[in-house]
């Protein structure tokens, strides 16, 4: 596979995380070895092509069990599903003969929360990454497929532990992990036990889905040339999830209100994982040399950093219906999110005692009722808080989709690839965002759709 140059040499500014992505050097990766056909494997793969193509979800070309790259961009987060239809179905099968009731009441609840997940977005931002990189070979198909799998295992344990974190009841419309086997065994003890029940069970589901989601990078078979990359990316991908959920409990406790200390939190907890991370993982795919690998970081560190200020805003402000969770969770935690931190700041050198005043009171407040939310609404309004947020996401998307588009070729899937990256930062507020800053143009209409809330 011939290398991908990046068009724009100012594009090429490194991560601010070392040695995350492919290696500098610009020469041709090398060539996949072609390994001797072997007969009994051809028959064995040949009886499993009807059961690969109702996997997958789209159609796989006869004698393979892997569907044709062109017939899974038609629908990338359908045949995602599907490879994750057969992971799922093992694992359960593995569960099932540990133990009934713990198949039944624990893996059982984590495959349902990963089937039914949202727009399976950090998968199609795999696998238009890997597809603008020019993959596509049967081999690389199959492998990036599975990746996308295991990335929504590893987004189901951030989800379910971050809901139990928060004390979260709603996810995407739904009660949250927790909550749900709160409820299953409501009646059975008093309710403190089964409340600690449903947390304690709901760490061990997040900790279920990530070991599952390891075990499947771990069994998938890569070329030489990307494995170690992949592997390496996939490692630090977990280890920045962790540290900046670590560093936004530490704000929450310490009631830290740095905007500096807000945007680091942001950029490890959510930035890299959502979006940098998944556009490096297809690169390295794709064998991309390093030039195109760490444009496309560039790029994903500045639109992961816009959608995770998105995802502040629209705690506060976002529809429900769109949102699929509560408004004003991180104000009632008392999140230490950049948005809280400036609107503080801002009162504070308008010596606006008032608004001040409010604030202080609402972060934090755990039963902050509607209309104390709407006063917050309002000082995050009348500060210019929620204004500047928005100048910052605008301002941080434009410098990400310059790095993007000087990283890669024109081609459909560089296109397709763009309409994600734009349609990460939109607005799910119900009154829009204010006038002044809308956001950039969205890209073909098949590939709106966001990340779902929170990550």
């Amino acid at each position: 596979m011939r290398p991908i140059q990046a068009k724009d040499p100012s594009a090429a500014a490194p991560s601010p995380a070392p040695r995350l992505t492919a290696s500098s050097d610009n020469s041709p990766r090398p060539k996949r070895p072609q390994r001797p056909p072997d007969p009994a494997a051809a028959r064995t793969a040949h009886a499993r092509t009807a059961d690969a193509r109702t996997a997958y979800g789209t159609k796989a070309p006869a004698g393979t069990g892997v569907p044709a790259a062109g017939a899974v961009d038609e629908d990338v987060a359908g045949t995602v599903g599907g490879a994750l239809e057969q992971v799922l179905a093992d694992r359960l099968a593995r569960a099932g003969a540990l133990d009934t009731l713990f198949a039944v009441e624990l893996a059982g609840r984590v495959a349902r929360f990963t089937r039914e997940g949202g727009k399976r977005t950090r998968s199609q931002l795999l696998w238009w990454s890997m597809r603008a990189c020019g993959g596509g070979d049967e081999p690389t198909v199959a492998a990036t497929l599975r990746i996308g799998a295991a990335l929504e295992l590893l987004q189901t344990c951030a989800l379910v532990h971050d809901d139990l974190m928060d004390g979260s009841a709603l996810r995407r419309g739904r009660p949250t992990l927790h909550a749900d086997l709160r409820n299953r065994y409501a009646g059975s003890a008093p309710p403190d036990r089964t409340a600690r029940f449903g947390e304690a069970s709901a760490v061990l589901a997040g900790d279920l889905a990530l070991a599952w989601a390891d075990d499947v990078v771990a069994e998938t078979a890569l070329d030489a040339a990307s494995a170690g990359t992949v592997r390496r990316v996939w490692s630090d991908m977990r280890t920045e999830m962790v540290a900046g959920q670590f560093l936004d409990l530490q704000g929450q406790l310490t009631g830290s209100r740095s905007r500096p200390q807000a945007l680091r939190a942001a950029h490890l907890k959510s930035a890299l994982y959502s979006v940098q991370r998944p556009l490096a993982l297809g690169a390295a795919m794709a064998g991309a040399d390093g030039r195109t690998t760490r444009a496309l970081c560039s790029a994903g560190r500045c639109v992961g950093m816009a959608f995770q200020l998105r995802d502040d805003l629209d705690d506060v402000f976002g529809d429900p219906h769109l949102t699929g969770k509560s408004c004003g969770d991180d104000i009632r935690n008392g999140k230490p999110t950049f948005l809280a931190a400036l609107a503080l700041a801002r009162a504070e050198a308008a010596a606006d005692r008032p608004a001040m005043t409010v604030l202080e009171r609402a972060l934090g407040d755990e039963d902050l009722t509607p209309a104390g939310l709407d006063e917050v609404r309002d000082i995050l309004v009348r500060t210019g808080a929620r204004q500047a947020v928005e100048t910052k996401i605008a301002r941080l998307s434009a410098r990400g989709l310059r790095h993007f588009d000087g990283a890669l070729p024109d081609s459909g899937a560089k296109s397709r690839l763009r309409g994600l990256l734009t349609a990460a930062t939109a607005s799910r507020a119900t009154d829009g965002p204010p006038d002044g800053e809308r956001p950039a143009p969205a890209g073909p209409p098949e590939a709106a759709s966001a990340p779902e809330a929170r990550r």
